[in-house]
C-alpha cells in the first residue's frame, strides 16, 4: 500500500532496490487498514506440518501408523497431535528475509499486523513471539483448520468485508485473496502470482528466490559421485582395465550407487534439519534453506533408493545384497550413529570400504586382504578428518566442553581426533609398505620393490591434507577434495607411473 506520507514513500523506494520486490499496481490505503500474513511458505520458506511431520518420524519411524489415525480425524487434529510432541526452535526456521524487513517497516509505520495460519496455535504461537512483529495470532485450534474458506470467514469476522490486506503464497490462499482489500504475494508460481490479481487489487510481489530445479539437483549432491569411483579399484589393482565386461559392470554398479546415495542424501537431509540449520555452511542445504518442499524429499528419497536396489538386483542377487547392507548402514549412521563418538567414524569408513567390495561382487574379482587391510585405515583416517573439519568450524562459537551440533564431539576432542587421524593414515602406508614385501604382490608385479615408491607418496598426501585441515583450508569431505585438488592428481599420476614400472618387463 502506498502511504501519503514522504517518508513511507522513500522507505518503499529503499525497500524495491534492496530486496528486489517486483512491483505491480499499488492501491491506495492507509496504515490504519490491517496486514495479515501467511505463515507456511510465507513467513517463512517451509511448512510447520511437514516440519513436525519429518521430526516425528525422526523420533520414531513407527509414528507413521498414528498419524494414519490422526489424519482420518482431519488436519486440525493432526496438526494438534504433532504440535504436542514435537518442538521447533523458531530461530532455526528459514525466514523470508525481504518480506520480514518489509513488515518491520510497516510495524514502525504504526501498522498493526497479524499471523493467520492453518498451523496449530502451538506451533505458531512461539514463531510469533520469537519474530516480534504481530499484534495478534490466529491458528488451527485441533478442531477447525484454519484455512482457505475457513481463514476468510475468521478475518471478515474480526475485520469486515475487504477491511484487510492479505499476504499469502499459494492456491488456498485465493478466497482469503477475494475478500481482502489487497494483496501480497509472496514466494508464488507465476501461475498463482496470475489468479491473485484476478482475486483483488495487487500490493507487491516478493518474488521467489531460486529455481527448485537448481536446488533439487544440489539436493542429489553429484559432486559427491566422485566417492563411488572407489568401486573401479579392484579391476585397477587386479589389472583387469582391458576387460570390457568388467569395465561394464563396474560402471553399472557406479551408477547404482549414484542413484542410492542421492536417495540418502536427501533422507539425510530431512532428518538433519535441525542439526543443519544451526551448522555455518550446511543451513544452505535446500531443504533446511526452505528452498525446497519437504514433501518432495519424502517423495524423491525413498524413489531414489528402490529405484537404486532394483538396477543392482538386475545386475546381480549378490551385488543388490551389497547395496542393501549399504542402504542399511547408511541409514542407521543417519538415524542415530552419526551422533554417537568414534562409532561414527568407524561406520563412514565401513561405508567407504563397502564401496570397494562392491566392485570386487559386481566384477568377482577375488578379493585380497591386503587391499581391504589398506582401506580399513586409508578410510578410517579420511572419516576422522572429515570430523575434525567440523568440529574445527564450531571453535570459534563455544569452549572446549561446548558439544558439536548434531555431534557426539565436543570442541577439546580437536587434538585426540588428529592423533587418531594421522596414525591411522600412516598405518595405511605400513600396510601398503608390506604388502610390496609379501608373498602375493609377485603374482602381480615385475618389479615389487618399486612400489615402495608409493609409500612416501602416500604419507605426502595424507600428511598434506591433515595439514589443510589444521590450517582451515579443507572445506569439505576429504575424498571430494581428492577429486577436485590438482596436486592430488600429480600425486595419483606419479602412483600410476610408479605402478606401471612395477608391471613392466
Amino acid at each position: 500500500m502506498v502511504s501519503t506520507a514522504r517518508s513511507r514513500s522513500g522507505a518503499a523506494e529503499v525497500l524495491h532496490s534492496t530486496f528486489s520486490i517486483c512491483q505491480h499496481t499499488r492501491v491506495a490505503g492507509t496504515p490504519n487498514i490491517p496486514l495479515v500474513v501467511d505463515l507456511d511458505g510465507t513467513l517463512i520458506r517451509t511448512d510447520m506440518l511437514w516440519e513436525s511431520l519429518v521430526r516425528r518420524l525422526r523420533q520414531n519411524p513407527f509414528a507413521l501408523f498414528q498419524i494414519g489415525g490422526w489424519v482420518l480425524h482431519g488436519r486440525a487434529r493432526l496438526k494438534k497431535e504433532l504440535a504436542q510432541r514435537v518442538q521447533i526452535d523458531p530461530a532455526t526456521l528459514p525466514y523470508h528475509a525481504a518480506l520480514l524487513a518489509w513488515l518491520r517497516t510497516e510495524k514502525a509505520a504504526g501498522r498493526k499486523i497479524i499471523l493467520a495460519t492453518a498451523s496449530d496455535l502451538k506451533m505458531a504461537q512461539p514463531i510469533a513471539d520469537h519474530v516480534g512483529l504481530f499484534d495478534a495470532v490466529l491458528a488451527s485450534d485441533g478442531k477447525t483448520n484454519l484455512r482457505s474458506e475457513n481463514k476468510l470467514r475468521a478475518l471478515t469476522q474480526q475485520f469486515g468485508e475487504r477491511g484487510f490486506d492479505y499476504a499469502g503464497n499459494s492456491s488456498a490462499d485465493y478466497p482469503v485473496w477475494r475478500g481482502a482489500h489487497a494483496a501480497v504475494v509472496v514466494n508464488a508460481r507465476p501461475a498463482v502470482q496470475k489468479q491473485a490479481a484476478t482475486c483483488t487489487a495487487i500490493d507487491r510481489v516478493f518474488e521467489p528466490a531460486a529455481s527448485p530445479l537448481r536446488a533439487f539437483v544440489r539436493c542429489l549432491r553429484p559432486h559427491q559421485w566422485g566417492k563411488n569411483l572407489i568401486i573401479f579399484v579392484p579391476t585397477i589393482a587386479g589389472h583387469k582395465m582391458t576387460d570390457p565386461v568388467l569395465l561394464l559392470h563396474d560402471l553399472w554398479a557406479f551408477l547404482v550407487f549414484c542413484i542410492c546415495a542421492s536417495g540418502v542424501y536427501v533422507v539425510n537431509d530431512l532428518l538433519d534439519l535441525d542439526a543443519d540449520r544451526k551448522h555455518p555452511t550446511k543451513q544452505k542445504r535446500p531443504f533446511a534453506a526452505g528452498q525446497l518442499a519437504l514433501p518432495l524429499g519424502l517423495i524423491a528419497g525413498p524413489l531414489l533408493l528402490v529405484t537404486g536396489l532394483a538396477a543392482a538386483a538386475a545386475l546381480s542377487w549378490l551385488f543388490a545384497g551389497v547395496v542393501a547392507l549399504y542402504l542399511v548402514l547408511t541409514t542407521a549412521y543417519s538415524w542415530h550413529i552419526k551422533r554417537m563418538v568414534l562409532l561414527d567414524v568407524f561406520f563412514l569408513a565401513g561405508l567407504y570400504t563397502i564401496r570397494l567390495v562392491a566392485g570386487h561382487t559386481a566384477t568377482g574379482i577375488a578379493y585380497s586382504a591386503w587391499l581391504l587391510m589398506f582401506s580399513m585405515f586409508i578410510f578410517l583416517s579420511l572419516a576422522l578428518v572429515k570430523r575434525y573439519v567440523e568440529i574445527a568450524a564450531s571453535r570459534e562459537t563455544g569452549s572446549e566442553q561446548t558439544k558439536v551440533a548434531g555431534r557426539g564431539y565436543r570442541l577439546g576432542d580437536l587434538e585426540l581426533v588428529t592423533s587418531l587421524g594421522t596414525g591411522s593414515g600412516f598405518i595405511a602406508a605400513l600396510v601398503l609398505a608390506l604388502y610390496v614385501n609379501s608373498q602375493q604382490v609377485v603374482v602381480l608385479y615385475a618389479h615389487p620393490n618399486v612400489l615402495l615408491i608409493v609409500c612416501p607418496l602416500l604419507l605426502y598426501w595424507i600428511s598434506r591434507v591433515w595439514l589443510l585441515a589444521h590450517r582451515c583450508e579443507l572445506h569439505e569431505d576429504p575424498v571430494l577434495f581428492a577429486v577436485k585438488d590438482v596436486p592430488s592428481y600429480v600425486i595419483g599420476a606419479l602412483a600410476l607411473a610408479v605402478l606401471w614400472l612395477a608391471t613392466g618387463p
